[in-house]
């Protein structure tokens, strides 16, 4: 028998706008500390959340000490976060590898807090390149930094639209437990969601039109703008526009239309050029956050271009909340 399902306890490093959060909140997990270093994220989160004990601070400047207080009189159970992991470079730099690399000093914290407070679990999220970056000797290494730690580790690369997730979004999530404790990653489930289910309710918008649904305001587009994505059929591409008008370089996954049959391209911090399946214009930040799962009632804040960072940045957090759900099994289950 498992034990009886009480409220377990996460603390959220790297919290950005809050997508982990909002997942392990959902499953019933309760908050003992956020921390995030940007100060624009930190409002979003605060206002989100604001029954989460948040430290808008950089993490480096968090002593052993004050991580050790957090702990005493609270048991965590799960550390779960993000760190931004900058050192991809680093395949031709002889003798240095990840963990040494000084742009991954931010994993090194994660593994930090994870040794001081030693939960009984904990979840890594982060960009899928990592499983197979230098030959796989970067998550070899990864690995091996939370095994010192004492962990048991288990690694997969996510398709969020394998989730119910409307976005074809690959995301690595690495779980570590404690000796006693066995973890499954959530089930598939093969129905996908398109970006038409995701959004098509929404009020239609021209270019520059708002709305009172907060965040749902359309950029305004320039004259030229509007005539290159009017050529652009849906799920169509730049291709589409005659040749006189049409970008000849810049990113492939520029003037292109969703495909309204289909999970979304991946969201990313801009998205200005991958237009509506239907209408003539980008995305609004609230069409973004419905792909990547966000409520309605989820309102970000900051200037429309901080926004879009913070909604591409995020752990989708209809993911987050079956990979939680996972965790609260396992834990249960310990």
């Amino acid at each position: 028998m498992g034990k009886s399902l009480g409220k377990y306890t996460f603390i959220d490093l790297f919290a950005g706008a809050g997508g982990l959060s909002l997942g392990f909140t959902k499953a019933g997990f309760e908050n003992v500390l956020s921390v995030e270093y940007d100060k624009n994220y930190a409002e979003t989160y605060q206002k989100n959340f604001p029954n989460h004990n948040l430290i808008v601070e950089d993490i480096k400047n968090i002593t052993d000490e004050q991580i050790e207080d957090i702990s005493k009189n609270i048991k965590v159970d799960v550390i779960i976060g993000g760190p931004p992991c900058q050192g991809f470079s680093i395949a031709g730099n002889i003798g240095r590898s990840f963990i040494d690399d000084e742009r991954n000093k931010l994993f090194k914290e994660f593994v930090r807090f994870v040794n001081i407070i030693k939960p009984k679990m904990f979840v890594m999220e982060n960009v899928a390149a990592l499983e197979k970056h230098n030959g796989g000797k970067t998550i070899k290494s990864i690995v091996s930094e939370f095994e010192k730690c004492g962990y048991n580790v288990q690694y997969k690369v996510l398709l969020a639209s394998e989730y119910s997730v409307p976005q074809d979004r690959r995301r690595i999530i690495v779980v570590g437990m404690q000796n006693n404790i066995k973890f499954m990653f959530p089930k598939k489930n093969n129905k996908k969601v398109t970006v038409k289910d995701a959004i098509d309710d929404l009020p239609k918008l021209k270019s520059g039109e708002h709305s009172k649904i907060p965040n749902h305001n359309a950029m305004t587009h320039s004259v030229q703008m509007l005539k290159k994505m009017s050529y652009v059929k849906d799920g169509g591409n730049r291709y589409d526009i005659p040749v006189d008008i049409r970008p000849k370089s810049g990113d492939i996954r520029k003037y292109i239309r969703y495909d309204s049959h289909k999970p979304s391209v991946c969201v990313t911090g801009d998205m200005r050029k991958v237009f509506h399946y239907s209408q003539n214009r980008a995305l609004t930040c609230r069409e973004l956050a419905r792909l990547q799962t966000f409520p309605d009632d989820f309102v970000f804040y900051g200037n429309s271009g901080q926004i879009q960072q913070q909604i591409g940045n995020a752990v989708p957090p209809l993911l987050a909340y079956k990979v939680a759900l996972q965790i609260r099994k396992a834990l249960n289950d310990a």
